[in-house]
């Protein structure tokens, strides 16, 4: 074995290289936090060289010229003093190590001034030694690298197509751009721009600049505050309706950091879970404002990961901030609407007003509702009350008709809605069944014995209790066999072996969900079905309370409810103006 000896400071810097600049967007991260950090207002990217040149450029505050040879020295930082500091951390760079490791891996010019100074300084590095001469310059500083890993030959074979490497980048400003608002972004690549944000502090444009009018239109905004924890949440998150492939798009941020974070990503799955069809995802921007000393942010070499002091705290913050944003909806929500229970306020009694229409299909939910709201009342009273009636089927929305017995076609103001009529309701009776705190059961006197194999019988019975709690009662025969005894009231007529096959198939080994698979499969057994032709009335009835709904956008299975033709569009088709 050879004999110890010490390492080199530019072996060393080139070893600490490899944990802090793993490809060319690390180094377009650090440099480009250096510039925030700085109190930069504009801050410019420019990329070339298949990305092993890379040009940061800012109008920040720039580096004193006495500290300049110290700022490019390994662990040589303004951002903290102490070992308190450490756990009070108000910057995005605080461990004093980026500049020292990319002076190792490339050649870099440095031009700054502060507005103290008249002239700026220079300083070319090259194999981590460092040569500064005055020069005349802007306020701010200018980061210049030149290939990028020219001096490791074997960390240039470890990098992706320069396509692939510059998707890191842009992400990486993307991520900054958008949590930063108030600053003006431009990346730039081979001179041409490929992203600029104009920094005008609202968070709404600057996703406008960086993607779309139609992404912002699909998204929702997220504000909550705690006083007494001294923390607050912001962001915007998407309609359960406007999903991606992937997490690509969770943009999570703890002090305008960003981060991945899995109490945060927990938090906002929890919340889409029964809103979102399987292996799709939201598009999210959170950005949690927490006390410093009460998340540590110095737990990876690249700052990605924190720890939180109280986790679960985080977590219900969150899951409530982002369910918040979620049930502040109000499109489509009419302002004229009239319905029984602001109308009739009437003493039950005895008597009753009869449903003439027997060929009508009226779903059991809406019976019962309407027995409980309308049907109790004086004798005396019944031709007011069918007036009243006529008045409440005043159509509350121009409901055009059904398309296919299955969706429920509606005009609006700004084009054509369309309904499915089946998970409309569906969502309706899941958002009730879930608020309620007992169902309504109804007695079998007959009831087919359901066989049901050992593990399903094993599940059942160790969770009988939770069917128990959503209406359902179950007798076990033997280890294979069992009957219904009860099922909630408004799923009376459907096959009990039917609906036990659905809860248990959609399980799929995930047992923590079976109470959440038992009221979808209820709300789905009860809910009007796609095929079956509605009158004018019971459409209006499924819309009405699908309207009041907390989730409106998507089943509990995570289809999507309604979809609106713009009127536009359909005037386009026609050749028509408007």
């Amino acid at each position: 074995m050879a004999r110890i000896q010490q390492l080199s400071k530019h072996l060393i810097n080139q070893i600490a290289a490899g944990e802090v600049i793993e490809r060319p967007a690390s180094v377009v991260k650090e440099l480009t936090e250096n510039s925030i950090d700085a109190g930069a207002s504009k801050i410019s990217v420019e990329i070339s060289n298949d990305c092993r040149n890379i040009r940061v450029a800012d109008n920040g505050s720039g580096i004193h010229p006495d500290d300049i040879l110290l700022a490019f020295s390994k662990h040589a930082t303004s951002k903290i003093q102490s070992d308190e500091d450490l756990f009070n951390i108000h910057t995005l760079g605080f461990r004093g190590e980026a500049l020292s490791s990319i002076i190792s891996i490339s050649k870099l010019t440095c031009t700054t001034r502060t507005k103290d100074f008249d002239t700026g300084t220079k300083v070319k590095c090259e194999n981590s030694e460092v040569k500064q001469v005055e020069t005349g310059c802007a306020v701010g500083t200018i980061m210049d690298i030149k290939d990028l890993f020219y001096n490791i030959p074997a960390r240039l074979k470890f990098l992706r197509n320069p396509n692939t490497e510059f998707s890191y980048i842009q992400e990486i400003v993307q991520a900054l751009a958008i949590v930063n608002t108030k600053i003006s972004f431009e990346l730039k690549r081979n001179g041409k721009i490929v992203l600029k944000t104009t920094g005008q502090g609202d968070l709404a444009q600057t996703l406008k600049e960086i993607y779309s009018n139609d992404v912002v239109k699909n998204l929702k905004p997220v504000l909550k505050t705690d006083e007494l924890s001294n923390l607050k949440i912001s962001g915007m998150v998407s309609k359960p309706d406007y999903t991606r492939s992937s997490k690509k798009n969770y943009h999570l941020y703890i002090n305008s950091r960003s981060v991945k974070c899995s109490v945060i990503q927990k938090a906002v799955d929890t919340v889409y879970k029964t809103l979102i069809a399987s292996g799709k995802y939201p598009f999210v921007i959170l950005n949690l404002e927490i006390p410093p000393q009460d998340v540590d942010v110095n737990v990876h070499p690249t700052k990605k990961e924190v720890r939180y002091k109280n986790p679960n705290q985080i977590f219900n913050f969150i899951r409530t901030a982002v369910e918040g944003g979620l049930t502040n909806y109000t499109e489509h929500k009419p302002d004229n609407t009239v319905t029984v229970n602001n109308i009739v306020k009437l003493e039950a009694l005895n008597e009753d007003v009869k449903i003439k229409n027997d060929d009508m299909y009226v779903s059991d939910i809406f019976i019962q509702n309407f027995q409980q709201e309308i049907m109790p009342v004086k004798k005396t009273e019944i031709s007011k009350q069918q007036t009243i009636i006529e008045e409440a089927a005043i159509p509350e929305e121009n409901i055009i008709g059904q398309y296919k017995n299955t969706y429920i076609l509606i005009e609006q103001d700004n084009g054509l809605e369309i309904v499915d009529q089946h998970i409309a309701e569906e969502r309706y009776i899941y958002e009730k069944l879930k608020s309620e705190k007992q169902i309504a059961s109804q007695m079998l006197f007959v009831s087919d014995v359901i066989e049901v194999s050992s593990t399903d019988m094993s599940t059942i019975k160790e969770h009988m209790d939770k069917f128990e709690k959503f209406g359902f009662g179950i007798e076990i025969l033997n280890d294979h066999e069992l009957i219904f005894r009860k099922v909630p009231m408004m799923i009376a007529k459907v096959n009990p072996k039917e609906i036990l096959a659905d809860i248990l198939e959609n399980i799929e080994g995930d047992i923590d969900r079976l109470e959440e698979k038992i009221l979808i499969t209820t709300a789905c057994k009860a809910s009007v079905k796609a095929g079956q032709k509605l009158s004018l009335w019971q459409m209006q009835e499924i819309i009405k309370k699908w309207r009041t709904t907390k989730m409106p956008y998507t089943c509990p299975h995570g289809r999507p409810i309604s979809h609106t033709i713009q009127h536009k569009e359909i005037a386009a088709f026609f050749q028509r103006q408007g």
